[in-house]
């Protein structure tokens, strides 16, 4: 015979608020109802959840386990009611949102267009701008960071993890034929070329590539950039317009190595991988609105 969810939800109070009493209260619930059903959920487990005494109760090592276990159950379960009842009457409130310009051009405002479809009593808010933003002073739901993996093991937000990109090397067919060789094909030959940085993200000294065998070959950031720009759509114009070259993400110059106003200066190297992800507050329990648009942006990101 299966566990029934309603004496998780009492199990689940009684832990939370240290005591058959005040979990009745908290239920609405008569005490020897909140007693009955954790009696009958060890007899059905057959097991011991709770040590209790005349002045506290304690977890059992079982019951530890079970505690947390029953968490997920019951927080799937809270899920699966919202998804049903969203799908009758949608999200409401409002959902505030921020990424990078470019990344809110090229993926967020197409997905925002068809989420916002399935739920049109929700307000959304979006703000293109610095990813670096405080979540909390500033009130954001989500921010799409993007950046190398060591960077988001020591977030303070928690978050979903959307893709995995590459930087490129580009620079204009222009800028490569006038170079004094008319070619570059080693990482070092890349620091001979101009150089034009994005000021807005954080800058490493040293990136370690590797060459089409997986070796890995250092390569040293010229510690003088020709140009310094706070916008990396002014940094890809300059880039298109042949005044150096520049490391840009593959998703946002696909464009343009496609029709041929960049190339990939490097072709058989890479970077190591950079990642996206889609963070927030970490908070115990995530609200409906954030974890609706997780799931969707995810799975965009992913078609």
């Amino acid at each position: 015979m299966g566990v029934s969810l309603d004496r998780l939800t009492v199990f689940r109070a009684v832990v939370e608020t240290g005591s058959f009493t005040a979990a009745a209260r908290k239920l609405n619930q008569a005490r020897a109802a909140v007693s009955f059903n954790v009696k009958q959920l060890e007899s059905e487990l057959g097991g011991t959840l709770l040590h209790r005494t005349t002045r506290s109760l304690a977890l059992t090592d079982a019951g530890e386990r079970f505690y947390a276990r029953c968490l997920r159950i019951l927080n799937e379960a809270d899920d699966a009611i919202s998804e049903a009842r969203m799908a009758q009457t949608g999200l409401s409130g409002s959902l505030r949102l921020t990424s990078t310009v470019e990344y809110g051009v090229s993926v967020i405002a197409p997905a925002l267009q068809k989420f916002a479809a399935l739920h049109p009593d929700l307000d959304i808010q979006f703000e293109a701008g610095s990813t670096n933003v405080d979540l909390l002073r500033e009130r954001f739901d989500v921010a799409i960071r993007m950046g190398r993996n060591e960077q988001f093991q020591t977030s303070p937000y928690a978050g979903v993890h959307l893709t995995t990109y590459r930087l490129r090397p580009v620079a204009s067919p222009g800028l490569i034929a006038s170079f004094e060789r008319g070619i570059v094909d080693t990482p070092a030959m890349l620091g001979m070329l101009p150089h034009i940085s994005n000021a807005t993200v954080e800058h490493v000294k040293s990136w370690t590539m590797f060459d089409s065998h997986g070796r890995e070959c250092p390569f040293e950031v010229p510690r003088r950039s020709r140009f310094l720009v706070n916008n990396a759509s002014v940094v890809k114009a300059l880039t298109v317009s042949g005044a150096g070259l520049a490391l840009l993400p593959d998703w946002f110059v696909a464009p343009e190595l496609g029709s041929g106003a960049l190339v990939d200066v490097l072709p058989s190297y890479r970077f190591p991988d950079q990642q996206i992800y889609a963070m927030h507050l970490p908070v115990p329990v995530v609200p409906q609105k954030i974890r609706a648009w997780l799931r969707f942006l995810k799975d965009h990101v992913g078609r």
